[in-house]
């Protein structure tokens, strides 16, 4: 095999029952060629595991690719750590949808052998940054792969939103919130909103706003570049929450100001060469079920 990657790194999503099988089977055919550094859940699942073991904030330290075995959320998991270090993913499914772990338990070594020997396609998606801003100090920042979501939070009033457009007036909503989301979250919870499904390979960023109280409030899809700023109407009070892929950024005031912009550091995953994101729409939506061409 080459060595383009001298050292594996695995993560594994070790709430699925069925994950313990294929970690083993993994080890065993990255062992006698390779180094490999993993999670400490994920090593206590193979028995006979002898390698480095590494939480996940160091683990993409100790590693010169990194293999996601789960969902979509362990991949959301390993892509934001690894985005810093500037090293690939490939995601292994072993879950229910699956957007961005594209191979499958059973052709998992056939596939991930083709990778390691340099046959693979390689995409680099963009990440968010996200600011809290409050007395003109950030006071938290973090980071999207799919989305960051401003919305309401135990209260049963809608919050009140303004957003601006690198300094230019967009719109006052009243809606339950906003979702900010790049091309590759555009098949998460913004297309269960309502928004459009977006190429990853396109610069564009979209805001979809969820349950607005104007109907005629619709998504819009923006360049990529675009700075997006969002303040809470300061005549209302407000219960409101910030998640970036589901991670809580907690105390958010009704004075703050949320500050999105892409991450300078952009994530590089390695596909199948066979990899089709059309194919991957109509396998994961079941479009023209029945069609044969």
């Amino acid at each position: 095999m080459l060595k383009e990657f001298k050292t594996i790194g695995i993560l594994g999503k070790i709430q699925d029952p069925e994950i313990a099988d294929t970690l083993k089977a993994l080890y065993q055919f990255l062992k006698p060629h390779y180094q490999i550094s993993i999670d400490p859940g994920s090593a206590a699942l193979i028995p006979e595991y002898s390698g480095a073991i590494h939480p996940l904030t160091s683990l993409v330290e100790h590693c010169d690719i990194l293999i996601a075995v789960g969902g979509d959320g362990t991949f959301l998991a390993a892509a934001r750590a690894a985005a810093d270090c500037h090293i690939p993913l490939v995601g292994v499914n072993l879950g229910r949808l699956g957007f961005l772990v594209d191979i499958s338990p059973d052709e998992l070594l056939t596939k991930l052998g083709d990778i390691l020997q340099g046959k693979y396609r390689k995409e680099k998606r963009f990440l968010l940054r996200t600011k809290i801003i409050r007395n003109h100090q950030i006071i938290h920042e973090e980071t999207a792969v799919n989305e960051v979501v401003v919305h309401r939070w135990v209260t049963p009033s809608m919050i009140e939103l303004q957003t601006t457009i690198d300094g230019v007036y967009l719109n006052t909503q009243r809606s339950d919130g906003l979702i900010i989301s790049t091309p590759t979250g555009s098949t998460a919870y913004a297309l269960s909103a309502g928004g459009p499904i977006i190429h990853p390979g396109l610069n564009a960023l979209l805001l979809v706003p969820l349950n607005p109280h104007t109907l005629s409030n619709r998504p819009i899809v923006i360049n990529g570049d675009s700075e997006i700023e969002i303040n809470f109407n300061k005549n209302k009070e407000i219960n409101a929450q910030v998640t970036c892929d589901h991670i809580d950024i907690p105390d958010v005031l009704i004075s703050d100001t949320i500050l999105i912009k892409k991450d300078p550091d952009p994530i590089t995953i390695l596909h199948p060469e066979n990899h089709d994101f059309f194919h991957t729409l109509r396998d994961k939506l079941n479009w023209s079920s029945g069609y044969h061409f």
